[in-house]
């Protein structure tokens, strides 16, 4: 891999950053002040700062690097595809044979009657799609009431102005004036936080049918559509009790409710198989994809639709929505090369048989630190909850985010990338991670939580709300 050996100092990087780069969901002035982490270069599972540092990235990227940094390949199908056909669209009766290609392996691989896919950029555009989608459908189909989306607090599906709206999110409503109109939130699947003394399976009910409750609140004549990630990701890789789908599924099914599942991070292998309703066998009407679909490689994301959606869509005359990039040719050649590398070099059968059953039985030893009140995962995903008293399940006195920040920056001193989502740390690997690299991940994870630990005794922060 080609890779730029000689760059401007850290400090001078870090300088024009600060002036002119407006980052995501960063507080501008802070990090002005501290400076940004410049990455220069990655592969595999490791990542190369401007300082020559190594960090094993846990979080593969935005969850996204599936088959690691550094695939030749990718880039050769990149480059081949900008020299035949760099760039066309998708509108006015128009293709072309990487959107033509990458539609019908899509509809393949996905579970059901799940043939057809709307191309996006991203995954904020593909569930601005998807309100846009479901309204329509409705419509068409006689019933353009039907306008209202249920989706759940704590929930992220993007952060356009409909993807925000779609999420559960505070923070990301008390900017911009959100959420859109009729939108509504129900309660998360997040047991250990909220379940008080009831059992998982109880509790993992009980949210479910929170569903029943607003649609017999608002009328099924009113009702479009449910959107939910499989497992929560940004929320803090919140993984429901086994008896909640099941029961999600029934509601929308003896209500006529569109059932949307967001497969931005649990899609492409990261739960073993293609994409996590199947792993949670959910029957989805609309799939949300991005990330994994390209390894991150190239920005494209979708919506896969099921045939009796499509059907009605494309009898309803104009869909009047679209993107400039919809389809975007080299993205879609990157995808179908990225596709192919996890079918042929057996990804998802790395990821069943070895890695993420090596991983949970490594994660869960986790549980065992003082401060950790939980260690779960499921396929290549984890999440563990920092707690002072982990008896019962209390949070920290400080301010929520406290504990979690300062173990997310012992975290990248100690080498390696773990996120923190308020007290909760989480993680990502990329998918073709080993065992060697798994034990490396956890080594660093225990001696940064232990780090952390110590200083916050020593700063007596070791105290329950």
């Amino acid at each position: 891999m080609n890779v730029i050996a000689n760059h401007l100092p850290t400090a001078e990087l870090q300088r024009l950053d600060a002036a002119h780069h407006l980052h995501p969901f960063t507080a501008g002035a802070e990090l002005k002040a501290k400076g940004a982490r410049v990455i220069t270069r990655a592969e595999g599972v490791f990542l190369t700062d401007s300082d020559g540092n190594k960090m094993l990235d846990a979080m593969a990227g935005l969850w996204c690097v599936n088959i690691g940094y550094g695939r030749r390949e990718l880039a050769d199908a990149a480059h081949a595809q900008m020299l035949q056909l760099p760039y066309y669209n998708t509108f006015f009766q128009t293709t072309h044979v990487p959107a033509i290609a990458l539609a019908k392996r899509l509809a393949d691989l996905a579970p059901g009657d799940l043939h057809h896919v709307f191309f996006a950029g991203s995954g904020s555009e593909a569930n601005d799609t998807n309100i846009r989608l479901v309204r329509h459908y409705w419509a068409a189909m006689g019933k353009p009431d039907k306008r209202v989306i249920i989706s759940r607090h704590n929930a992220y599906h993007g952060s356009t102005m409909g993807g925000a709206s779609l999420g559960g999110m505070e923070p990301m409503h008390a900017q911009g004036g959100l959420p859109l109109p009729e939108i509504e939130h129900i309660g998360q699947p997040h047991w250990y936080g909220e379940g008080g003394d009831m059992s998982p399976e109880e509790f993992g009910l009980l949210r479910a049918r929170e569903l029943e409750n607003v649609i017999a609140h608002l009328g099924e004549d009113r009702v479009a559509a449910f959107i939910a990630e499989p497992i929560q990701g940004a929320g803090g890789v919140i993984i429901p009790p086994d008896s909640y789908w099941p029961e999600v599924q029934r509601i929308c099914d003896a209500h006529e409710i569109l059932l949307i599942a967001d497969e931005v991070i649990t899609g492409f292998g990261r739960t073993g198989y293609w994409f996590g309703s199947q792993a949670l066998n959910i029957r989805p009407d609309i799939m949300t994809i991005a990330k994994g679909v390209t390894s991150g490689y190239q920005p494209l994301g979708g919506s896969i639709v099921s045939d009796a959606v499509a059907e009605v869509v494309s009898e309803a005359g104009d869909f009047n929505h679209g993107y400039t990039y919809s389809g975007h040719p080299v993205a879609a050649a990157v995808a179908l090369e990225n596709l192919r590398i996890i079918e042929e070099e057996g990804v998802l059968a790395h990821v069943r048989e070895v890695a993420a059953p090596y991983l949970a039985e490594k994660w869960a030893m986790l549980a065992d630190h003082p401060m950790v009140g939980e260690a779960k995962s499921y396929g290549m995903l984890g999440g563990l909850q920092l707690t002072p008293n982990k008896t019962v399940r209390a949070p920290f006195a400080a301010p929520v985010g406290t504990v979690g920040l300062r173990c997310r920056e012992t975290c990248f001193k100690n080498g390696l990338v773990m996120r923190h989502v308020g007290d909760r740390m989480i993680i990502s690997p990329p998918l073709v991670i080993t065992r060697e690299e798994i034990d490396l991940l956890l080594d660093r994870a225990w001696a940064s939580i232990d780090e952390t630990y110590r200083g916050v005794l020593g700063d007596g922060l070791f105290e329950a709300a």
